[in-house]
């Protein structure tokens, strides 16, 4: 069963102009979080996953290719 937090009501592209970004960053550029600090409390109140698996590392590199989801939006990063 998938719970209902991480159900994704809206969907962002986030194109990457660069390697990688750090997920407590990612959620503030894509609007989810209004500071990285914000993102930090998310990442560790549990409330984001990565690829569908739940991530607790503040400032893990995100690529292109993956999906991040958290309070209902997912947000697929795309290469420039």
């Amino acid at each position: 069963m998938t719970s209902k937090k991480h159900l994704a009501t809206e969907t962002v592209e986030f194109v990457l102009n660069r390697e990688h970004v750090e997920l407590c960053q990612l959620l503030k550029l894509a609007g989810i979080a209004s500071s990285g600090g914000e993102g930090k409390h998310m990442v560790a109140d549990g409330e984001v996953t990565v690829d569908g698996k739940p991530e607790d590392r503040k400032t893990a590199k995100i690529i292109a290719g993956q999906t991040v989801h958290c309070r209902g939006t997912a947000v697929h990063v795309k290469a420039a």
